[in-house]
């Protein structure tokens, strides 16, 4: 059994999550469909390429993941598929896979031409859907596209090292349910400029001096128990490996998080500068 994810922005209020599923099962009934998220802001390329990059790895080698977000085809993005570290990624080329491609070399990437082939009211879903169902059967990506060697990069999704080297400049570029904040300064890219420097996390407000190895070591006093630190900020790399900012134990609905009490908002800059 072939395993097919889906990440979109259709929500869950409609009927389109229920219709793709029913076309996938309807193409290959013995697929295996898992949600990742389908509540993805509609048309942010940038939040699904974080979603995808930080739930692929969950899953087994060869798992099939659709991406429903921004999927139109038109003049300035193209259908493709992509081979990429032993899992397969369905999506336009509006550089959804470009976090990805900047961790690991694709093994290969096709651009779709499947359309003529398909009936004329076919939709783009439909096109994803059939290409989807081809390679969880086992299928070739040369079957259903054209190989190309380079795909849309989103430049926003790379922290910026200043010339002197003594500043990582970052963007927030998600936030989960909880008020915490994701930033695209990745632990590898800032180890490599830290060199075991002192440094600061610079944000609109207030800054952060120690990055956490996890939340519940922000509890740094034996002396009081952890709930006496609850509302405290921090920062940490998740599971993701990318530098988040929270409120220790944050609930967004009655008393705030990173998000609401920092002022932390989708696309500010979060900054770390090192110190000689």
């Amino acid at each position: 059994m072939s395993i097919i994810t889906l990440t979109t922005d259709y929500g869950l209020k409609d009927h389109f999550v229920g219709a793709l599923k029913g076309k996938i099962l309807s193409e290959y009934s013995e697929a295996q469909i898992i949600d990742i998220s389908h509540d993805i802001d509609p048309f942010n390329t940038v939040e699904a390429s974080y979603i995808i990059s930080a739930s692929y790895s969950s899953f087994p080698k060869g798992t099939v993941h659709l991406i429903g977000v921004d999927l139109e085809l038109n003049k300035e993005n193209q259908h493709i598929a992509m081979q990429w570290n032993d899992s397969f990624f369905i999506a336009a080329d509006n550089g959804i896979l470009s976090m990805l491609s900047q961790k690991i070399v694709p093994q290969k990437i096709v651009s779709i031409n499947i359309h003529d082939r398909l009936p004329s009211e076919a939709t783009d879903l439909d096109v994803f859907v059939k290409v989807a169902c081809h390679i969880a059967k086992g299928g070739s990506l040369n079957v259903i596209g054209k190989e190309i060697s380079t795909i849309k990069q989103i430049t926003e999704l790379k922290a910026v090292v200043s010339d002197d080297n003594n500043m990582l400049k970052g963007h927030v570029i998600y936030i989960d349910h909880l008020g915490n904040v994701v930033t695209n300064i990745s632990k590898k890219q800032f180890l490599e400029v830290a060199k075991g420097r002192p440094y600061e996390i610079l944000m609109k407000t207030k800054n952060i001096k120690t990055i956490l190895p996890n939340y519940s070591a922000i509890a740094s006093s034996d002396k009081y128990p952890i709930k006496n630190y609850e509302g405290e900020k921090l920062a940490i790399f998740n599971e993701a490996g990318f530098l988040e900012i929270a409120v220790f134990r944050s609930n967004p609905s009655n008393v705030g998080s990173a998000n609401s009490l920092l002022g932390l908002n989708y696309r500010d800059i979060v900054s770390i500068q090192f110190k000689n």
